[in-house]
């Protein structure tokens, strides 16, 4: 019953994120997100179970099938949502929680080659946008956006969202009042400072070079 639940929920998650997303049917057939999450509940029940070498094998043919790459020990809670999904990687030790949704080319990486655990851990109703990196045993909070591109090596608070490289925290939801607090960006601010001084000295450039000789 437990999985029947959890496949239920990955496809009532795809239907919730997915407006392309017509029929069971399709999601079904063809949802490569979809299928990797159940190759790697299979894979990764048997790697609990310690059985060699068989969990790997499920996770390489998931891969060659899917283009999304799960390690068998990565632990996963229901609804997650992989959409399109190809080039994304999840490493061993990573751990997500609820109703995540990941998009392609996001990578869950590791900084250590120790037998420690050196993956992230994403809370639920985690967002990560197309193209991230978030690298190292760090922890995304509840509720958290990543934006597209970026690479995040510092855990993140619940209710945030992240944009740059390295990733920095723009902004935070307040549950309560449901409002959007922005913080300051100083990386920002610097580079705003820095265009409006080369804008400005190519002014005065193009002036110096402009003047006739006296």
């Amino acid at each position: 019953m437990l999985l029947i639940t959890g496949i239920r929920k990955d496809i009532k998650a795809i239907f919730d994120h997915d407006p392309a997303a017509s029929n069971i049917i399709e999601v079904l057939l063809a949802y490569p997100g979809f299928h990797a999450r159940q190759f790697h509940r299979l894979a990764h029940t048997l790697y609990k179970w310690h059985i060699p070498l068989i969990p790997r094998l499920i996770s390489n043919a998931s891969r060659f099938l899917t283009g999304i790459e799960i390690h068998p020990g990565a632990k996963i809670g229901d609804g997650f949502f992989i959409d399109h999904g190809m080039g994304v990687v999840i490493g061993e030790t990573s751990e997500i929680g609820d109703n995540v949704t990941m998009y392609q080319g996001v990578t869950l990486g590791g900084t250590s080659q120790k037998r420690i655990k050196r993956h992230p851990t994403l809370g639920n109703n985690v967002v990560v946008g197309v193209g991230s990196q978030v690298i190292g045993n760090i922890t995304i909070g509840n509720n958290s956006k990543i934006g597209a591109g970026s690479v995040v090596v510092a855990s993140v608070p619940e209710n945030a969202t992240v944009i740059g490289v390295p990733g920095r925290v723009v902004a935070v939801r307040n549950l309560d009042t449901d409002t959007i607090e922005r913080l300051p960006d100083p990386v920002g601010e610097k580079l705003e400072n820095l265009e409006k001084r080369i804008a400005e000295l190519e002014k005065r450039s193009d002036k110096y070079n402009g003047r006739k000789p006296e």
